[in-house]
């Protein structure tokens, strides 16, 4: 139920900023538009703690590798992983903001092996570390 409210949340963001030439440039809602990659798109929304590969995305997607890899590219604008990546961290700096778990519990529902792991890709990601994140999101 969090997952999909997220998700509905992602994809208001994108319907507002959009306008009716949405579909025309790469974006969330034009992976969505396409079938095959929508049903990738769903499986990361759905389990982000998964240990997701380009092949078993594409798997569930009936495409090839590269095929999945250059389609998914071109309708989101981004690559595959760039945007599991992505809804991982957007997931981490809510669960953040929220205080939902500890850094260990968040890092394994964002897919990450442990909290030092999670800790340096959030902090690449984002510019500050999940603790300073987490501080100032308080104030």
């Amino acid at each position: 139920d969090i997952i999909l409210e997220r998700l509905l949340q992602v994809l208001l963001i994108e319907a507002l900023r959009s306008d009716t030439g949405a579909l025309a440039t790469p974006g969330l809602l034009r992976g969505l538009a396409d079938r095959q990659l929508a049903a990738a798109i769903r499986l990361m929304h759905e389990d982000p703690s998964r240990s997701w590969t380009v092949e078993k995305l594409a798997r569930a997607a009936t495409l090839s590798r590269s095929v999945f890899f250059d389609r998914f590219q071109k309708q989101t604008g981004m690559a595959p992983m760039e945007y599991l990546q992505s809804w991982r961290m957007a997931l981490a700096k809510d669960m953040l903001r929220r205080r939902d778990g500890g850094m260990k519990e968040i890092a394994r529902r964002t897919g990450y092996g442990s909290a030092s792991a999670f800790s340096v890709a959030f902090s690449r990601f984002v510019g500050l570390s999940p603790s300073l994140y987490a501080a100032s999101a308080r104030t």
